[in-house]
């Protein structure tokens, strides 16, 4: 009995850690690359790589096309009802502060 207990206790905190993860890939160039967007503690950290890569490679700071493709992720997966409104409001909260910088 106590087994059970342990094992459902483990699995029940990774499901609610509070990080969710969105990944998409698109092409560039000739070759097809990957980006990641990981939610953690109201921030977002993006990340990309391509086939060649092992590694992920932290986007600091990421670019308004970066973000223009998050929100694009996150408003077809709201549509699905796999995404809360408030993630898609986050990242239009990012793309005005980027309008907001002279130069960009």
């Amino acid at each position: 009995m106590r087994e059970k207990f342990q094992s459902w206790f483990l699995n029940k905190s990774e499901k609610t850690s509070g990080m969710t993860k969105h990944q998409w890939r698109g092409e560039d160039g000739d070759e097809i690359r990957y980006w990641r967007a990981n939610y953690h503690g109201g921030r977002f950290e993006l990340y990309t790589k391509t086939d060649d890569d092992d590694r992920w490679k932290k986007l600091d700071p990421p670019s308004k096309e970066n973000w223009e493709a998050l929100r694009d992720v996150l408003w077809r997966k709201y549509q699905r009802k796999r995404c809360s409104w408030n993630l898609i409001a986050k990242v239009d909260k990012m793309l005005g502060k980027l309008n907001e910088r002279p130069g960009e």
